[in-house]
């Protein structure tokens, strides 16, 4: 039989009630699948769903196959090896006593002499050069995302399951993961806002408030789909509302012309020219026609509104997020940066930047790249002054805000809108309000707490909190799309695109790097920069 995972009629709701699916129906086969949707509308949760991490409280799951799931992030005990990650640390013992004439008979006839081999197979897939001895601890987070996608692949699942899988890692090990992926000829569901990687999709399945929809072919395909979805919703919606101009026009032209009858009748009835017994029959007919015309015109109104009501739901659902900035007012010629012979790092004698001068000058925008632990992150440590050079000049001639992966700058304990009054303490209450709901912070969801939102959630309300009243001059960003849906990840590129600033970026996302229009890169590689 075919490996396959099916879904029927699956309901599931939050802790607090809230609603994620109700009676979805899904099916997934031997093709790769990206799964894409909105920050909250469920699509971690469907993974854990399909894993068994998480029970639904209806309907049924059905898997027909093995499962291999890489979750976002690959947690990892102190001694804990690549060996363990794959599961083989026992048999390479076994090798290892084999090698050095120390295994038994037993050992010396289960012993599986390709093992090493296929680990570095794997190992290399992903861009990873590291042996099973070496320490996961040892690894960035994003080369042990690369080293979990490796023990993955070496179990040959029928079903990979990738939450965000390129997440944190540096050009390479995009590169590399996409590669595999792309290569891949089992079944998959990737949970991802990596264009490039949707790219290499056999279909998108889209998670809305509505449910479930399955797009055949890549990224780009979809997009088009989305396209003429939203342009038909559109005419919908326009569709609706005329008809409940017509509905209104015609219900007032009824109760018009009855209350002409009524009229007529009043003064015939005052000439005496009509029997008493005619009158009260012509009153209450009158009556009649006059409630039931008021109902059908009520069931044509509600039909109407239910109609135009649906519309707006869904072009809510396929409209793109939309964001306009106010200008800076950056002068084209004003030095923004500039750094001079720049040495820092954090032990004495092994600097992480060496010699580092470069400026910024108006509204330039520069992505800062290089491979994880190229001291992408130091540098923006130094400019912003948390980090002080061991030799060098940095000066920042203009105002600035920096916006780190952890979305530091706001206080997790306040709301979304008292941030923002706090960081934009010129802006009046309703500028807040419009700036949040440009980045769907709406009505209450302004009022919860930093605390409480999830990863896309933070980011986007520390993009809303620092772009959304008055732009600063310099605009820092540190992989600013990491946690962000797609649609968010458009809107803010929109934005950054109408923002008259100078921005200096840390991307590993290429689509995105291309699309705000960078026009230079500095290159750094752990102590020798270059670009």
């Amino acid at each position: 039989m075919p490996a396959s995972i099916t879904l029927s009629k699956i309901s599931w709701a939050t802790p607090d009630g809230r609603p994620l699916f109700s009676d979805l129906d899904l099916s997934f086969g031997t093709d790769r699948s990206g799964l894409v949707g909105r920050n909250g509308v469920g699509k971690t949760t469907l993974l854990k769903l399909v894993c068994g991490d998480i029970k639904p409280q209806s309907g049924a799951i059905s898997v027909n196959g093995s499962l291999g799931i890489l979750r976002q992030s690959v947690q990892v005990a102190p001694d804990e090896t690549v060996a363990d990650l794959f599961g083989v640390a026992d048999a390479l013992a076994v090798l290892r006593r084999a090698e050095d004439g120390e295994a038994t008979a037993d050992e010396l006839s289960s012993a599986d002499w390709t093992l090493e081999a296929r680990m570095a197979a794997a190992l290399h897939r992903t861009g990873l050069d590291a042996e099973p001895q070496t320490p996961l601890a040892a690894l960035s987070g994003g080369q042990r995302t690369r080293a979990g996608l490796a023990a993955l692949v070496f179990t040959e699942p029928d079903f990979l399951l990738l939450d965000e899988p390129t997440n944190n890692l540096d050009r390479d090990g995009r590169e590399a993961v996409i590669a595999l992926i792309s290569g891949w000829r089992a079944g998959a569901i990737i949970v991802s806002h990596d264009r490039e990687l949707l790219e290499s999709m056999d279909a998108i399945v889209e998670l809305t408030s509505l449910g479930a929809t399955r797009y055949g072919g890549s990224w780009s395909h979809y997009r088009q789909r989305k396209a003429l979805e939203l342009a038909a919703a559109e005419h919908d919606l326009a569709d609706a509302e005329k008809r409940m101009a017509e509905v209104a026009s015609k219900a007032q032209a009824t109760v018009e012309r009855q209350a002409h009858r009524d009229s007529t009748g009043r003064k015939m009835a005052a000439k005496g020219g009509i029997p008493r017994i005619m009158l009260g029959g012509m009153k209450e007919r009158s009556e009649t026609t006059g409630g039931d015309n008021a109902r059908l015109a009520e069931r044509r109104r509600a039909q109407a509104l239910d109609e135009a009501k649906a519309a707006r739901e869904k072009i809510e659902i396929l409209q793109p997020l939309s964001v306009t900035l106010p200008p800076t007012g950056l002068p084209a010629s004003k030095t923004v940066l500039k750094l001079d012979g720049v040495t820092a790092g954090y032990r004495p004698g092994e600097p992480v930047i060496r010699d580092l001068s470069f400026d910024v000058t108006g509204p330039e925008r520069i992505a800062v790249t290089g491979g994880n632990g190229s001291g992408k992150t130091t540098l923006l440590s130094l400019i912003t002054g948390e980090l002080e050079p061991w030799a060098g000049m940095i000066g920042v001639m203009t105002g600035f805000a920096m916006l780190d992966q952890k979305v530091s700058l706001l206080d997790p304990s306040a709301s979304i809108r008292d941030n923002f009054r706090r960081i934009n303490r010129q802006a009046d209450e309703n500028t807040c309000r419009a700036a949040l709901a440009r980045f769907m912070f709406r009505a209450d969801a302004a009022l919860q707490a930093v605390s409480t939102l999830s990863g896309g959630q933070l980011l986007r309300a520390g993009l809303a909190c620092v772009l959304g009243s008055a732009p600063p001059p310099l605009l820092i960003l540190d992989e600013p799309t990491n946690h962000l849906d797609i649609d968010s990840i458009a809107a803010v590129e929109a934005g950054l695109r109408a923002y008259d600033g100078a921005l200096l970026v840390v991307s590993h996302d290429e689509t995105f790097l291309e699309s705000i229009g960078i026009g230079r890169r500095l290159e750094l590689s752990g102590g020798d920069p270059a670009g």
